[in-house]
């Protein structure tokens, strides 16, 4: 007889659940840019939760750059992710993904700045290569996050300080999902947004063929700066 293999639930604080919800009314266009959300104390009361919780979840919102906080109006809804966004991931999840964001901006223009000094003929092919099979996986067909990932670890380990890799790797897991999402929106958009993400890679590429420090550097954090944007504003296209 097959043992039956079961996958725990994953536990989740009461202000990603709420962050979750509201995400979703502002994704499903209950709210759109400009309308005010309901004030601290009806949130409190329609979900059940204490202050603290729902000042955590609007902050969080806030961080993301989906709603802004007007003095002595309230908050009001600023960006809407794309609608597929909820066919890609449980919109609790979404925060934890662009957390993710925050960690990558301050590490990867350095790897890039650092690769652009130190790469070797070798890790130029890994780089090429990394980016020629996520080329040819955007334009054919499913492809999953690991190929943008290693395209991003090559540029580390082209730094020579194998530290950076140990730092991606041990995001794995936050990255595949916030690499997964990009990537999903991108495929289920138009072929010039997907150029456009092509595009930017190859920028990288070509500054680290350059041995330009300075523009490795600038273009690794327009790219991430970019995929956030497409994130987190339908209205970014491509």
């Amino acid at each position: 007889m097959k043992k039956l293999h079961l996958t725990p639930a994953p536990k989740r604080r009461l202000a990603d659940i709420l962050y979750g919800q509201l995400l979703e009314q502002i994704i499903n266009g209950v709210k759109v840019p400009g309308d005010k959300l309901p004030t601290e104390s009806e949130i409190c009361t329609a979900f059940g939760a204490s202050r603290p919780v729902v000042r955590e979840a609007l902050m969080r919102l806030q961080a993301d750059g989906l709603v802004e906080s007007r003095r002595g109006s309230g908050t009001f809804v600023t960006h809407a992710p794309s609608p597929d966004v909820a066919r890609l991931i449980e919109p609790a999840d979404f925060a934890s993904y662009l957390r993710v964001y925050e960690v990558r901006i301050a590490l990867e223009p350095a790897a890039a700045s650092l690769a652009a000094s130190r790469r070797s003929l070798n890790d130029l092919a890994d780089i090429r290569a990394a980016a020629k099979a996520l080329g040819s996986a955007l334009s054919s067909g499913p492809h999953g996050p690991e190929l943008d990932l290693a395209f991003h670890r090559a540029i580390a380990l082209a730094s020579g300080n194998e530290l950076f890799a140990r730092q991606l790797d041990g995001l794995s897991v936050e990255l595949a999902g916030f690499m997964g999402m990009a990537l999903g929106l991108t495929r289920l958009g138009s072929a010039e947004r997907r150029d456009t993400v092509l595009k930017e890679h190859q920028q990288i590429i070509d500054a680290i063929e350059m041995g330009d420090a300075d523009l490795a550097s600038t273009y690794m954090r327009f790219h991430l700066s970019q995929a956030r944007r497409r994130l987190t504003d339908v209205t970014r296209q491509p």
